[in-house]
């Protein structure tokens, strides 16, 4: 992997280390508490961070890059709100693959889905 961007950050950071190849990066979004700089130099992987802000154009570029697939987010599972334990239960197993996604029941929120073919993110069915 050359490049992981750590939403979560923190102490536990270094745990991706060993997923990125020599010469990629980690970018924690939260660096505080990070203690595998030693680490991340024997291995040759760059630790990063920065203040993010948020920028319309930059955000809009992201969208397209995701809509038209340059850049794809892997799932592992996706559980409806109302099973967020089991969605905890997932993480807790381990060997995830991707992200594991909570869906929300549009009609008990009030909201229109919009048609799946036309709207980002696309909705994953099924775990």
């Amino acid at each position: 992997m050359d490049l992981v961007v750590d939403a979560v950050g923190g102490p536990t950071a270094n745990r991706f280390l060993q997923t990125i190849r020599r010469g990629g990066a980690l970018f924690p979004i939260f660096p505080l508490g990070f203690a595998g700089h030693d680490e991340a130099a024997d291995l040759g992987v760059t630790v990063s961070a920065t203040q993010v802000r948020s920028n319309g154009r930059q955000l809009a570029e992201l969208g397209r890059l995701l809509g038209d697939g340059t850049i794809r987010v892997a799932v592992d599972s996706t559980f409806p709100l109302d099973q967020a334990a089991a969605a905890h239960e997932r993480a807790a197993a381990g060997h995830i693959q991707g992200k594991i996604v909570l869906t929300v029941d549009d009609a008990e929120q009030g909201h229109k889905q919009p048609d799946a073919t036309t709207s980002w993110p696309p909705r994953i069915h099924g775990h």
